[in-house]
């Protein structure tokens, strides 16, 4: 089964495609940007295992040490490890990153299906519900949340997870559409089968790299949201590391020690590339006519 992407075309089946690891493997974009999401993902797990020090322990008589054999990227105000802060930090960007999206891809895709499914006065109420919701970008619904319920990662999950919804849901509905408008559905539907068999067996599969695509997008969204959240001390919470709050606590030192701020923002800046330069190599191979423009 074929997939048709945002603008009406379609693009061979996922991963299973003829040749597709070949071209991938020769895609710039694709390339660059899948090492660079592993090494994300390798560096959060191996903080599961492995740490040079302890991410928790504060030693103040070590603090402020320029890199060293014994601090590779020297330590913090408060004289932890920069590099195992750097590790376990990776955690809180990928966590965030999987939920808020996971719960933006399924509420949104589920919004977006029933709207196209049903039409009429139920995609119109869909589509204006998420209208509203992006009135609220996910640092101001954090910050209601925050007055409400605390400051915690949880409230900073749910709020940029609110926050991907509508644009799964308009996403959805688009692509959608343009496989409704398929003969091979015209044909499912006088074989009998209802919308929700529709739905399932032809629609869904058919925008499946839409999604997959627009996974990765949003995955560097959450973390610079997290980032940020963080930073303004409303997302993860002492004693967890995150490279917002690492940012934050290195603010007041910029001129005694400018590299505390450098490499958060190196890892944030080169995570949220990896997922970009993902995303987009992903949307050439999944799209036959870029494909074959290249």
């Amino acid at each position: 089964m074929s997939s048709v992407l945002p603008n009406g075309s379609q693009a061979a089946p996922l991963m299973a495609a003829p040749g597709f690891w070949r071209r991938a493997l020769r895609h710039r974009s694709f390339v660059i940007g899948g090492v660079l999401t592993l090494l994300l993902i390798l560096a959060g797990a191996l903080s599961y295992v492995w740490t040079p020090w302890s991410p928790y322990e504060m030693d103040i008589a070590s603090k402020l040490q320029p890199p060293s054999a014994s601090h590779w990227l020297g330590t913090d105000v408060y004289g932890r490890d920069v590099v195992s802060l750097l590790l376990v930090g990776a955690r809180a960007s990928i966590l965030v990153g999987v939920i808020a999206v996971g719960i933006g891809l399924v509420v949104g895709t589920a919004l977006g299906l029933l709207a196209s499914a049903r039409r009429g006065w139920v995609e119109e109420g869909i589509m204006r519900l998420t209208d509203f919701s992006l009135a609220f970008p996910a640092i101001l619904s954090a910050i209601m949340m925050t007055a409400v319920f605390g400051p915690g990662i949880v409230n900073a999950i749910i709020a940029i997870g609110i926050y991907n919804i509508p644009t799964f849901a308009r996403i959805t509905r688009a692509s959608a559409n343009a496989v409704w408008a398929r003969e091979y559905v015209a044909a499912a539907r006088a074989c009998g089968k209802g919308a929700f068999a529709i739905t399932m067996q032809h629609v869904l599969p058919n925008i499946s790299a839409v999604l997959i695509v627009q996974s990765t997008i949003r995955f560097a969204i959450a973390i610079l949201a997290e980032a940020a959240l963080s930073y303004l001390g409303l997302g993860t919470q002492p004693p967890q590391p995150s490279w917002g709050r690492m940012l934050a606590e290195a603010q007041t030192m910029m001129w005694q020690a400018p590299l505390l701020a450098v490499f958060p923002g190196v890892a944030i800046g080169l995570a949220v590339l990896g997922l970009n330069l993902l995303g987009d190599g992903l949307r050439d191979l999944l799209d036959p006519r870029l494909a074959r423009e290249r």
